[in-house]
């Protein structure tokens, strides 16, 4: 079965078919991947969190020990049922060796296997076994875009009995993005943080969310955008003192990297900067607005073209050597922002 399009993904979620025995949630939104994994996980099991039928496992175990994803696949459930079999946090590892008797022989279709794993190129590999059998289904898991965001947004403020400012909206969906659950975390905090009141207003999100990590994220990306090093520098080990992941910030430099290089399509045929800046979707937070102007002004389409380059290159090193993942995206954002700086200076 192919790879699921994004106009399936929820009704399959809501509703999967008992024919299919294995399940590949993958992308580069760790996140989302995380959350649709537990959606299919709670959905099989039923909400039950029984030991002998619903098995977590770590993908550090099964690296180390292959034969252990089939086995426990293979067990039959003490008490009856299906048996459910968790992979997580499969980003970045090998699960080759342990996924292929899966699709062998030795296959259990009557337990169901839901795995977890980091973006993966099509028709290849682990997502290609997937793609090509009629048991299996991938589901992809990419950064949300507005729409996305718009549905996490108003179902956490439903869920809280509370309503949201226009300026209020508009600032928070520039902040959030990057993560699913980051994002879902945010605006449960901005619920929070509003309990007991009937609307959120703009205060309220520059208030709590002002000094958030994806904020602190675009700090960063700004800074190599304009070429301010010494504010790169230390953001940079802001961030890693924080625990953020290096990769991430690497997928949302490249992101932003991409939405400039479309930008300046725009003002290459003679749309002021600050109009495509205000016309941008998702929007950006007002406060950004005029450095991100100002990027404009500086890259060429050639130089960002480049740039998004190296960035592409960055996110792949990083996941496929999480050990110097922080050297290589230091480097490379690094290396941008003395490219901005040379433009400022000509």
């Amino acid at each position: 079965m192919v790879a699921l399009k994004a106009g399936e993904i929820d009704r399959f979620i809501a509703d999967p078919p008992a024919d299919v025995s294995l399940i590949l949630v993958f992308g580069p939104d760790t996140g989302l991947v995380s959350e649709r994994a537990q959606a299919l996980v709670t959905r099989a099991s039923g909400g039950v969190d029984d030991p002998f039928s619903l098995v977590r496992l770590d993908a550090g175990e099964v690296v180390s020990d292959p034969a252990r994803l089939i086995d426990e696949a293979s067990t039959v459930p003490l008490f009856g049922g299906r048996r459910v079999v968790w992979l997580r946090d499969g980003a970045g590892k090998n699960l080759t060796p342990a996924v292929d008797p899966l699709f062998g022989e030795q296959r259990a279709e009557s337990a169901l296997v839901v795995i977890e794993a980091g973006d993966l190129k099509k028709g290849t590999g682990l997502r290609g076994k997937f793609e090509r059998d009629r048991k299996a289904v991938a589901i992809p898991c990419y950064g949300d875009e507005a729409r996305d965001l718009e549905r996490v947004v108003d179902g956490e403020l439903r869920e809280a009995g509370l309503a949201i400012s226009r300026e209020a909206r508009q600032a928070l969906m520039g902040l959030l993005g990057a993560d699913r659950l980051a994002s879902r975390g945010e605006v449960r905090k901005l619920c929070l943080y509003a309990y007991g009141r009937e609307r959120i207003d703009l205060a309220d999100v520059e208030a709590v969310i002002g000094d958030a990590s994806a904020f602190a994220v675009d700090e960063l990306i700004d800074a190599a955008a304009l070429g301010d090093l010494g504010k790169l520098d230390h953001g940079l080990e802001r961030l890693s003192a924080s625990g953020q992941r290096a990769d991430m910030i690497a997928s949302a430099a490249l992101r932003h990297f991409q939405f400039l290089a479309r930008a300046r399509a725009e003002v290459d045929r003679g749309v002021p900067p600050a109009r495509v800046v205000e016309q941008a979707r998702p929007p950006i937070f007002y406060k950004r607005r005029d450095l991100v102007s100002r990027e404009l002004s500086l890259w060429s389409g050639e130089d960002l073209a480049k740039a998004g380059e190296r960035l592409a290159d960055a996110v792949a090193a990083a996941r496929k050597s999480p050990a110097l993942a922080e050297a290589l995206v230091g480097d490379v954002l690094l290396t941008l922002g003395r490219v901005a700086r040379s433009r400022a200076r000509r």
